[in-house]
């Protein structure tokens, strides 16, 4: 499902959860729209005084435990619109057999500001870094946390407005979602994903 698994890519137990944080590398994109995954897994490593680390696997990644679980975080270093690559290798790397031990956190047009949902595989809306996941893993049953950042307004581009900074309000709102995701995250580990979607998904 995730493609060919090299042996000699982990040697040690395999994760319990792999998280990977999408976004565009390099300071011109940090605390933009389109990055708001990748703040995700930076809050995680910072919660856990982890530091996120340059891989084989063309990404940034740590390793946080909780008690007796294992929880590998990923920041894919290749552009948004070809994530899937660092994912399918990530996967390996951390010997993740099944889609519901993958959780993607993203950028999501159709919610608004202030909203976040986890979702379930199901359809991709357009997003080219989901596309790309697919693509590379064959699949796109891998769990999600969707971070609203709303409709550009007006005539504004969509590549345009995701790539820029928010505004002061706006940046407040995407930082209180983006410590939620960071909850979410961590609760998925030790609960019923249905359980913590009926809770999460009426904020």
């Amino acid at each position: 499902m995730f493609g060919r698994k090299k042996s000699t890519e982990r040697s040690g137990t395999p994760a319990d959860l792999l998280v990977v944080g999408l976004g565009n590398p390099g300071d011109k994109y940090d605390g933009t729209r389109h990055n708001v995954g990748a703040d995700v897994i930076d809050v995680l490593a910072a919660r856990h005084g982890e530091k996120l680390k340059p891989g084989r696997q063309a990404a940034l990644s740590a390793e946080l435990r909780f008690g007796e679980f294992r929880m590998a975080i990923a920041f894919p270093q290749t552009f948004m619109n070809h994530s899937g690559r660092s994912v399918r290798d990530l996967a390996a790397r951390y010997g993740i057999e099944n889609p519901s031990e993958m959780v993607i956190i993203h950028d999501e047009l159709d919610l608004e500001v202030g909203t976040s949902k986890l979702k379930v595989g199901g359809g991709l809306a357009g997003h080219n870094g989901l596309k790309s996941i697919k693509r590379h893993t064959h699949t796109q049953d891998f769990l999600r946390v969707r971070i609203g950042i709303g409709r550009p307004p007006g005539s504004q581009s969509v590549s345009d407005y995701v790539l820029r900074q928010p505004g002061k309000a706006e940046r407040i709102d995407l930082d209180i979602e983006v410590e939620k995701a960071a909850d979410v995250v961590e609760r998925l580990l030790r609960e019923d994903t249905e359980a913590i979607m009926n809770d999460f998904n009426r904020g």
